[in-house]
């Protein structure tokens, strides 16, 4: 054999090798091949030997992932044939290392964690042999530990995966290979993940998928598939998709069987969450045959188990159904068998439930017995559904308080995997592993109330499920450059896509950038800081305590029938209100027709036709709401009124009701959250009115303020820049915003308030320092909130209420410019006529008391907007 035909084979090598790091598999198996090829079988110098041992290690790896592990697993075999031809010493010890490396990391990849931790262990040992020596591979050393480190992971032991990752940095910093330490540490973030810790997890992924687009491309949608992970961890199901709707496409390219795979059983779990049945059994199938096609069979058992989630949410939501639970029984087993105690646990809980659809209670309690309590770091889906299973056996016993124990623990712990995330849409999304868990509870004190006491109990249990976004007190922000750079850049992009459509230019490439800057922007979010600091639930008592003479009424709807909780006087009752499907039925309809009167120059026929429908519809909600069978007016006699709402009722401008026209309603998105505002100190800070652009009825509306407040900071023109506005804003006591708004649906935290330089961003205000007191937002729609799972509202009104501020008004609906500017220029001269007198027998401090104690706003706007209650469709979010 020629010394050019030796080093073409390992030029071959190097490449193939090298493609093979960075994702390129179907090139690494094709120069794999060739560099064989370049090696005569007779050939047996010990350079030749070596070099054919190499090539045949790597080649198993990629003919694993393309083909079947049994092809890989032949060549390692044929690798180990000829490890005796090589002299003992250093050279032998890496040669067979190597070997144990490969046969390590296609174990791993197949799910057979035992067997790839003991594989690996052999590898370090011997390549520990080699190090320091000539024939040391420095690169195959460090590599041994990242890889026994993931095989610690999947096996839920994160302390032993910790050290092996730090030690992979350490030798790969050492001997200068940037693309390990760019992979350990973003395994550093599956770490974290299973630790809880969702914010690091997604911070470390992050960076590495940020540092693999410039060296390693190809492993980039390995990164997205961690990242959807973590992200369906902290329940936001839509991100997680639009992650894995990216790397599946560029994995079918790839001919990556197993990361395909893979990305498809996340990409299931997503649509299970997302309530899409059909697609997550369709994917879950899909990847079940590709992970038998390559003999990866605790990964085929993982598929399965995901499919049949999906089959079972579809037979238990459907009550006349009575579903066999043998088939998640059985697969329980097998996923025992190859060692997957959270997926075999999830399998049997899933046929517990089935059981239970059956009525066969007995058989039920027997197969949760078989559960196991669940480990420290289990998923927090998989203890809220041991938690459910174990609320719905006593429930088929008939032992309420056992349902409501475990109810309260589930919801306990829900809460303390929340307190860790970081950002607001984090904080909102974990609200679904509960959802189920916290309806129930709900149910049954519901179905069972009929007194006063009854009634108290329920409000408690409404208050542990809903709306615990509100429950935070914001921490300090960490200064972030990069998204603050991110914000700048999608503010101009934003404002460029709406000059191109208003010129009818093309905008599609804008629009791609515009998505990416979002979803750049939402990511920084998550982990520049944890949101904020838990605050307990409010309790019935401290509710009514703080209620004084004010009523409240909190809606629930967790059946089919709407109920009110309603306290005034210092008692607590229950009201039953009929079909909630009818109750907001019509209040979408009344939301449509108010947007559709909205406009100032509408033609009279239409607004008349308009808002004889419009009336219509309001005088069905009050007779809904406020009629015979309904919640007695007699209890709002005289008091100021706290709205705490469900669902489809958010969308409700309250003071449009006749039984509530001109009365002080406050609106708030659960009784705690009207507690921590109502708790906000006052300000002494300043008054700031702005007036964004293109808007000229904001000019004469800021002129009539100017008067109401002579010294107030008042940014208009080229003056109002989201940086000034946002400068302004921090600890202001009254800040009036005049502009063009718009609330985005898909994405709350992206509505945005339109000013000189472009969209002002709810993402942006819910991280100021010092929110101000008291926001007025004379814009269209911006009190709307989207409504995630667990009843959690979340808009730019309710971003500024969730960061701190205490009153926050805006409106429901689209509005007219006119309309809004005398409405606003009302309620201004309301408010600041109507502040209270100084009492000279009374000290400063009960004078601030008074001063903040929540009437005065609410009152402003209830007559501010009885003026026209059709076209003024503002509330008061908070404490008024």
């Amino acid at each position: 054999m020629t010394r050019s035909a030796l080093e073409t084979a390992r030029s071959l090598l190097v490449r193939g090798v090298g493609a093979s790091n960075v994702g390129r598999t179907a090139e690494a198996t094709k120069l794999l091949r060739q560099a064989l090829q370049a090696l005569p079988v007779g050939f047996s110098t010990p350079d030749a030997i070596e070099l054919r041992i190499r090539a045949l290690s790597a080649l198993s790896y990629t003919e694993a992932e393309t083909g079947t592990v049994t092809d890989g697993l032949v060549h390692l075999g044929t690798a180990s044939d000829l490890i005796g031809a090589i002299p003992e010493g250093p050279r032998r010890s890496t040669l067979r290392g190597r070997i144990y490396h490969q046969r390590g990391l296609i174990a791993l990849r197949v799910g057979h964690y035992a067997e790839t931790v003991d594989a690996y262990s052999r590898a370090i040992t011997l390549l520990e042999q080699a190090h320091g020596t000539p024939d040391g591979d420095p690169e195959l050393f460090s590599k041994a530990f990242l890889n026994r480190g993931l095989a610690y992971i999947d096996l839920g032991k994160p302390e032993a995966a910790e050290r092996d990752m730090l030690r992979c940095i350490e030798l790969a910093t050492e001997h200068d290979i940037p693309r390990l330490v760019m992979k350990a540490r973003g395994n550093l973030g599956e770490i974290a993940q299973l630790r809880g810790d969702v914010p690091s997890s997604l911070r470390h992924m992050e960076q590495a998928e940020a540092d693999f687009r410039g060296v390693a491309p190809g492993l980039v949608a390995r990164a997205k598939i961690d990242q959807a992970r973590a992200l369906l961890t902290a329940g936001l199901a839509e991100e997680a998709a639009r992650h894995l709707d990216e790397a599946l496409p560029v994995l079918r390219g790839l001919r990556l069987s197993q990361d395909l795979a893979e990305a498809e059983v996340a990409r299931a779990g997503a649509a299970l969450l997302e309530g899409d049945l059909t697609l997550a059994k369709q994917l879950a199938g899909s990847a079940h045959r590709r992970f038998l096609k390559r003999g990866s069979a605790p990964w085929a058992e993982v598929a399965a188990l995901t499919k049949i989630r999906a089959e079972a949410n579809e037979a238990l939501a459907d009550p006349t159904s009575r579903p066999s639970p043998g088939k998640a029984a059985r697969l329980a087993e097998r996923l025992a068998e190859v060692g997957l105690t959270d997926e075999a646990a999830m399998a049997r809980m899933l046929a517990v439930r089935l059981t239970l659809r059956r009525g066969e209670v007995d058989d039920a309690e027997r197969l949760l017995d078989l559960v196991p309590p669940p480990r420290k770091i289990a998923p927090i889906d998989h203890k809220m559904l041991l938690r459910l299973c174990r609320a719905e056996v006593a429930l088929a016993r008939g032992q309420t308080r056992k349902v409501l124990a475990q109810a309260r623990a589930g919801l306990t712990e829900l809460g303390t995997a929340r307190d860790r995330m970081g950002g607001l849409d984090l904080v909102c999304g974990t609200a679904v592993h509960g959802w189920e868990l916290g309806r129930l509870a709900v149910n049954l004190v519901l179905d069972s109330a009929s007194t006063d006491a009854d009634a108290r109990r329920l409000l408690d249990w409404q208050e542990r499920t809903r709306a615990q976004v509100y429950r935070y007190e914001p921490l300090p922000v960490i200064d972030d450059p990069e998204l603050a750079s991110s914000v700048a850049e999608l503010r101009a992009v934003t404002r460029t896509v709406q000059q191109a459509r208003l010129e009818r230019r093309p905008t599609g490439h804008l629009e791609r950038r515009m998505t990416a800057l979002q979803r750049e922007v939402t990511r920084l979010g998550w982990h520049t800081s944890h949101w904020g600091k838990p605050r307990p639930v409010s309790s019935s008592g401290e509710v009514i305590e703080r209620l004084g003479d004010r009523t409240m009424i909190s809606f629930a709807g967790p059946g089919e029938d709407l109920a009110a909780i309603v306290v005034s006087g210092r008692r607590t009752r229950l009201f039953r209100l009929g079909s909630q499907e009818q109750v907001l039925e019509v209040a979408r309809q009344l939301h449509a027709d108010l947007d559709a009167l909205a406009p100032d120059e509408l033609i009279a026929p239409l607004v008349n036709a308009v808002s004889q429908s419009a009336l219509h519809r309001i005088a069905t909600l009050d007779q809904q709401l406020f009629g015979p069978g309904g919640i007695p007016v007699d209890l709002l006699e005289g008091r100021e009124l706290v709205v705490v709402p469900f669902g489809g009722l958010y969308s409700v401008p309250w003071e449009s009701l006749p039984t509530l026209r001109g009365r002080a309603v406050s609106v708030a998105p659960s009784a705690t959250a009207w507690v921590s505002a109502a708790e906000a100190g006052p300000s002494d800070g300043r008054v700031v009115l702005v007036s964004g652009p293109d808007l000229p009825e904001s000019v004469l509306e800021l002129d009539h303020l100017r008067e109401v407040y002579p010294d107030a900071v008042v940014l208009r023109g080229e003056r109002a820049t989201s940086a000034a506005v946002l400068e302004a804003m921090d600890g202001a006591k009254l800040v009036h915003i005049a502009a063009h708004g718009t609330h985005e649906p898909a994405n709350a935290l992206f509505s945005r308030l339109e000013l000189a330089d472009g969209g002002l961003l709810a993402h942006e205000v819910a991280r100021l320092r010092r929110p101000p007191e008291h926001i007025v937002l004379a814009a269209c729609e911006l009190a709307l909130s989207r409504i995630r799972p667990g009843d959690e509202p979340l808009g730019f009104a309710g971003a500024m209420l969730a960061s701190g501020s205490r009153t926050v008004v805006a409106a429901v609906n689209r509005v007219g410019h006119r309309s809004a500017a005398l409405t606003m220029t009302d309620y201004h001269r309301r408010l600041a006529n109507k502040r209270p007198a100084i009492d000279l027998a009374e000290t400063m401090t009960d004078y601030h008391r008074r001063l903040a104690s929540g009437t005065q706003p609410a009152r402003a706007l209830a007559e501010a907007t009885a003026a026209d209650p059709l076209r003024r469709p503002f509330i008061l979010l908070g404490a008024g």
